[in-house]
């Protein structure tokens, strides 16, 4: 008999803020497997500001939540029944994954887990986490040893990974960040040569002083009023690796920003790329075993910042935008 699991669902379409009434939760009956199917016991939930904008209508690079549906995200689970021949009960799985206590899903959708590794570093260091990060900085970034590299967003999840990644080619790594906590766990944990608080800190003159030769690669996970800033320090060909503009998700009106971007961008030769880790899809493999090699020198750390109980989900995404997290944020499932 297959078990009753609940399942989070997206109800409305924020305006501003995401708020908890954007979600239901409601309980129904698994469906039977199917041949290649398996019943996963869903253990974590990777929360991530991408979220947000699949929230609302419009193009992107991904198509937005529909109304009515399940929320999905990347999970990890173990296998409590399988139909999969590759794939046995007790096995640790990684993919995408609804908002719920257990799915129905095809093998095929699924990666087993190295047992070796705790299951958790699959939504993080050993995911699309650390991916993100490795062909952000490397291949978008293009940062190599001696470069000044400066990171806005710098304890979340991703920018923490971008400067460990960076220390370890040689780089000269800033980390931009929103509380003296943040900026300390930067310096403290991660190895941050300089870290600057947007908060309480004028960013200009600190960009002026700790970084005195300019910047050279700008790993931006936020945008706004903090690029604006660092543009104006940017090197000859200097680069801008645009992973995330967090400060404007929530913005229920564009904001605009100075018309002096383009300028100098011109005058210093600089290059400004957006990327999706996914278009480096069929380096995923190589990447991987790179990071693992890392973390297991001890060379990439990351702290889990873990809200518990399925309930607490949309709250778990919440507290990304108000800034809350320190680490990457996940949920547990008991």
């Amino acid at each position: 008999m297959e078990p009753a699991t609940r399942e989070i669902f997206f109800v409305k379409r924020p305006v501003g803020m995401v708020q908890e009434d954007s979600f239901r939760m409601e309980t129904r009956k698994l469906p039977t497997l199917g041949a290649g199917d398996i019943l996963v016991r869903i253990r974590y939930l990777s929360v991530d500001p991408y979220m947000r904008g699949r929230m609302n209508l419009g193009r992107s690079y991904a198509p937005p939540f529909d109304l009515g549906s399940v929320m999905v995200g990347g999970g990890v689970g173990t296998v409590e029944q399988s139909r999969d021949p590759n794939i046995n009960a007790g096995d640790w799985v990684v993919g995408q994954m609804p908002w719920a206590d257990y799915c129905v899903t095809s093998g095929a959708g699924v990666r087993v887990l190295d047992e070796s590794m705790p299951p958790t570093t699959a939504l993080h260091v050993l995911g699309m986490t650390g991916l993100t990060a490795y062909f952000g900085l490397l291949h978008v970034g293009q940062a190599k040893s001696g470069d000044v590299v400066v990171i806005s967003g710098a304890a979340g999840a991703v920018g923490s990974q971008v400067g460990q990644i960076a220390k370890i080619i040689g780089c000269k790594v800033i980390g931009i960040a929103g509380s003296d906590a943040k900026t300390q766990l930067l310096q403290d944990t991660y190895g941050f040569d300089g870290t600057i608080n947007y908060k309480t800190q004028d960013l200009r003159e600190q960009l002026a002083e700790i970084c005195p030769t300019g910047v050279d690669v700008y790993f931006d996970n936020v945008g706004g009023n903090i690029t604006d800033g660092v543009v104006n320090y940017l090197n000859d060909f200097a680069r801008i690796a645009i992973c995330g503009q967090i400060s404007l998700y929530n913005s229920v009106e564009p904001e605009l920003g100075p018309r002096t971007l383009m300028p100098l961008l011109l005058t210093r030769r600089a290059t400004a790329r957006g990327f999706i880790v996914g278009d480096f899809a069929p380096q995923f493999g190589d990447a991987l075993k790179q990071l693992q090699q890392w973390y297991q020198k001890g060379q990439l750390r990351m702290l889990e910042d873990v809200v518990e109980g399925l309930q607490n989900t949309p709250q778990a995404l919440i507290r990304l935008f108000r800034g809350e997290n320190v680490g990457k944020q996940l949920v547990r499932l008991p």
